[in-house]
């Protein structure tokens, strides 16, 4: 009866973690998309530690430990970036296992990471740009040295009558 019982914990424990967004189930691409097979290679490799909607996946669960990955919704990749992180371990090298795929496959997520991260970025503000040239700041105080009627680069006693 025991190992029954086991099997079954087993078996309810492997659906419960097949739930959690690890394959093709919340993937927002459809399978004629040229990204298809990076988003599913994303889903199965890199979906415990990173968030991505187009992905379907969610990172893990607590937002506060140390393993979570950067949400790949708030922020934009460029293919070289992501293909360098998935080589090198991210960009600290610290968590993330270097080489998590090689080859095509990391190609292929690069190629997903860098079309469809920053779905949920928001610009940043920039100062509006002019073709002027920015006013002088003009200030009440005159350089030290001039002062008195003083030259500059001098000291008093250099200065002539």
């Amino acid at each position: 009866m025991r190992p029954v019982i086991a099997t079954a914990l087993a078996l309810a424990a492997a659906l419960a973690l097949g739930a959690c967004g690890f394959g093709e189930e919340g993937i927002a691409l459809s399978d004629d998309d040229a990204n298809y097979n990076g988003a599913v290679l994303f889903a199965t490799h890199c979906s415990g530690c990173h968030t991505m909607k187009a992905a379907g996946s969610q990172g893990t669960g607590n937002r506060s430990i140390r393993t979570q990955g950067p949400n790949l919704d708030q922020r934009t990749e460029t293919y070289q970036d992501a293909l360098f992180a998935i080589q090198n371990g991210g960009f600290s090298g610290a968590i993330m296992p270097q080489n998590i795929l090689v080859g095509e496959e990391a190609e292929a997520v690069a190629r997903f990471v860098a079309e469809y991260a920053g779905s949920d970025a928001e610009e940043s503000p920039r100062p509006e740009q002019s073709s002027e040239p920015a006013p002088s700041q003009e200030t009440d105080v005159e350089p030290a040295g001039e002062q008195a009627g003083q030259p500059t680069g001098g000291s008093p006693e250099q200065a002539s009558p």
